[in-house]
């Protein structure tokens, strides 16, 4: 008998919907076998089901059968497809019938005694199973909750083979798991961490309010132990709250790679990654035979730390720099193209020397004049020329240090972030959130305009720093950020001489 029910796959973080056909006991093959462009684990699935069925008290077909997933030019991966195969195999002998089967998607992998476990990527395949019209979808119990949040689709998680075909027989009634996300995001976006931890650093942490506020790339140099760490790790606690759908995003790279965590349904808290300066290019921007997600598309919508900037290998470094402009990477095989999402904040930090300490107060530097330039030379200068804001951080007095002063807060600082991103948002409103270093060259002559002034100390900056193009618009859009903080419309001189601060760095690469 044929059974027919839906399953998903997933390519890349894409989910796609796959009908799963079982043809059951009519013999004629020398094995059973799984066609449809099936990987390895997807072909072992049939050992996993066989010990499954039979450990949960049903029979195994006696003759081989065959099964097929379509469509047949999609290659199948992972072990999501056990549970309906399991099922299709039980269906096909009359051992339940259910006209509403073929109204469900089932996902989940079986273990050889029948409980369901979990699989990657449950998000996307909910959002796809929505999109496509399903209103039903069947998953692993530790899966459920994540599936929840999608909408306009009723959940069922399910621990064990034998609870499934339970439910199908009507002998089991089960309600659909429903999820509070109001509730999810107001106790999983509290920070452990504060602006008001650092001590100093006024000039650094105005540089960074002003990357928060316009979503600019920046990097900061400075002697070991000057707060460049403690303050990048702080940075997330002033960007705006993640929205829904920047949320869900966001989740389900994390859910097609298994990073997400079984106890969060979402991440409420913009991700922050921060590799090794070890890691490899396709770590970074992502890779494999079956292309995975790296480091890059795990920061969507979060910040990319990349610590000791310049002990990275050049080459990787320069693979960075197309998707810092495009927000996506491409990763190409032999069979096509798989586009990954990868809008993120860069946030690098190095020394800027060898020995750290060239130019500081507080130790003299060893290095010789060709180390530190050797050393300086490993950042490129089209790489330096896409980070907006460039900011020198000094070694922290004794004073500073041990000062009673109490600091600025991140719930201050985010309060005056929150503010110039609605200014963006209303200004620069073409149905998606917009910040100012999105801004692309039209909309920078159209938003940024400059009086007679600050465009002679534009021309002037331009001239003597050896400026490019790109770092004209960088300029411009920093400056417009701090108009925007400052709550105004006009970019006055001043906020043109302090963006063209932030580029002084330019002269050393």
């Amino acid at each position: 008998m044929l059974a027919k029910l839906h399953s998903v796959t997933l390519d890349g973080i894409e989910a796609i919907i796959c009908e799963v056909e079982v043809d059951v006991g009519r013999g004629g093959f020398d094995k059973s076998i799984i066609v449809g462009l099936p990987d390895a684990a997807v072909k072992e699935s049939i050992e996993r089901v066989r010990s499954a069925v039979l450990n949960s008290g049903y029979t195994y077909p006696k003759k081989q059968s065959l099964v097929n997933l379509a469509p047949a030019d999609v290659k199948k991966a992972g072990p999501a497809f056990d549970l309906p195969i399991a099922l299709g195999m039980l269906a096909g002998q009359n051992v339940f019938s259910n006209p509403a089967l073929k109204e469900y998607v089932i996902v989940g992998e079986l273990a050889l005694d029948g409980r369901v476990r979990a699989v990657n990527g449950i998000l996307s395949m909910a959002m796809a199973a929505a999109k496509h019209g399903f209103k039903k979808i069947i998953v692993p119990l530790e899966n459920a909750r994540e599936a929840a949040v999608v909408e306009n689709i009723e959940v069922f998680g399910m621990g064990s083979l034998t609870q499934v075909v339970a439910m199908f027989e009507g002998s089991l009634e089960l309600d659909s798991t429903v999820v509070d996300i109001e509730k999810l995001f107001n106790t999983a976006s509290n920070y452990n961490v504060d602006f008001a931890d650092v001590k100093g650093q006024e000039s650094v942490k105005r540089a960074l309010t002003i990357a928060a506020a316009g979503g600019h790339n920046i990097i900061m140099i400075g002697p070991p132990g000057a707060g460049k760490t403690m303050l990048s790790q702080r940075l997330a606690t002033i960007l705006p709250p993640l929205s829904l759908a920047e949320s869900l995003e966001t989740t389900r790279i994390y859910s097609s790679v298994g990073l997400l965590d079984k106890e969060e349904a979402l991440l409420a808290k913009r991700p922050v990654r921060m590799p090794h300066h070890s890691s490899s290019g396709p770590a970074l921007v992502g890779g494999g035979t079956i292309p995975r997600p790296g480091e890059l598309s795990l920061a969507h919508y979060g910040i990319l730390f990349l610590d000791e900037f310049a002990e990275f290998p050049r080459h990787v470094l320069e693979l960075i720099r197309q998707p810092l402009e495009d927000n996506y990477v491409n990763i190409s095989r032999a069979k096509g193209t798989t586009r990954f999402p990868a809008d993120f904040m860069l946030v690098a930090a190095m020394n800027p020397c060898p020995c750290g300490y060239y130019g500081s107060d507080v130790r003299a530097c060893k290095c010789s004049p060709n180390q530190i330039e050797k050393y300086m030379s490993k950042i490129s200068g089209p790489l330096m020329d896409r980070i907006d804001i460039h900011i020198e951080v000094p070694a922290v007095s004794f004073g500073k240090l041990r000062s009673k002063t109490e600091q600025i807060d991140s719930a201050a600082i985010r309060k005056q972030v929150q503010l110039a991103r609605q200014i963006q948002n209303r200004r620069l409103s073409n149905g998606k959130v917009m910040t100012n270093a999105a801004m692309s060259h039209k909309e920078v002559e159209k938003f940024c305009p400059l009086n007679e002034y600050a465009e002679q100390m534009l021309k002037s900056a331009m001239s003597e720093f050896g400026l490019s193009g790109r770092a004209h618009d960088k300029i411009c859009k920093v400056a417009r950020t701090i108009a925007d903080l400052e709550n105004n419309e006009n970019i006055s001189a001043e906020y043109i001489a302090e963006a063209i601060s932030y580029r002084r760095l330019d002269r050393k690469f």
